[in-house]
């Protein structure tokens, strides 16, 4: 897989697959869906987010990432369009079970992940929260900015704790279930988006090392911090399945 940055009006004369992407942090989106798109083998074009560049939004119809356009395509945000835009585009491997219950288990899965409430919304809102409270998380103007975008309220703050901490123990009581089974996949017998969605989600309470992946120290500072309801939930299950999937199928050092 390969794929190169480009400016967003040459990204816009460009046929094929281009994709929005953050840069200089590791958004675990963002992250899965390059994982996805190296694991298939798609070459793309990847466009840095710029938030004051207005024919961006025009063209990627908001001013978040990821967004993935395909030719003349309507774009697609959000993990689950990516996923099935990469399906239609390579077929083979398939990241989704063919059997239709372990499909919608993979997508439950998925969802409390990446979807809105999951895993990924949870600990990113716990780090807003640090942050209003000068309690580490992320620094306060980034924390005003992402509270004010992803609905952040005191309230919904100290809920995230606890969400974070019943997601992360059942992901991890799914692994341990699957290794029982003889399986290291958390679907079946062989790797899913699930397992590439987990691999990259981690790294929001444990980054890779710098060596693997450059990142500001203070969002690094920001995704190392770990309340008790983290401290006490993580296993060292999820790590051991991030490294192996990062170590198996997805590239390393990251591209930023």
């Amino acid at each position: 897989m390969t794929f190169a940055y480009a400016s967003v009006e040459e990204a816009m004369r460009r046929g094929g697959l281009r994709m929005v992407v953050v840069g200089g942090v590791p958004s675990p989106w963002g992250e899965a869906a390059k994982g996805i798109l190296h694991v298939k083998g798609i070459d793309w074009v990847a466009v840095r987010l710029d938030y004051d560049s207005e024919p961006l939004k025009m063209w990627a119809g908001q001013r978040s990432c990821p967004v993935a356009i395909y030719d003349n395509e309507r774009p697609r945000p959000g993990w689950a369009g990516i996923l099935l835009l990469a399906e239609r585009l390579a077929p083979t491997p398939s990241l989704l079970p063919a059997d239709p219950a372990e499909r919608a288990l993979a997508f439950g899965l998925a969802h409390e992940i990446c979807g809105e409430a999951g895993l990924g919304w949870s600990r990113r809102l716990q780090l807003v929260h640090a942050g209003m409270q000068n309690a580490g998380g992320f620094p306060k103007r980034v924390a005003k900015y992402l509270g004010r975008k992803y609905g952040y309220s005191p309230e919904a703050g100290a809920a995230s704790g606890p969400r974070v901490a019943e997601l992360v123990r059942m992901l991890a009581a799914r692994l341990k279930a699957q290794r029982e089974a003889g399986s290291r996949y958390y679907v079946g017998d062989s790797l899913t988006a699930v397992d590439i969605y987990s691999a990259t989600f981690t790294a929001m309470f444990g980054p890779l090392p710098p060596e693997q992946c450059e990142m500001d120290a203070s969002t690094r500072a920001a995704f190392e911090m770990r309340d008790a309801w983290s401290e006490a939930a993580l296993d060292p299950i999820l790590f051991a399945h991030r490294d192996t999937m990062y170590a198996e199928y997805l590239e390393l050092p990251l591209s930023l």
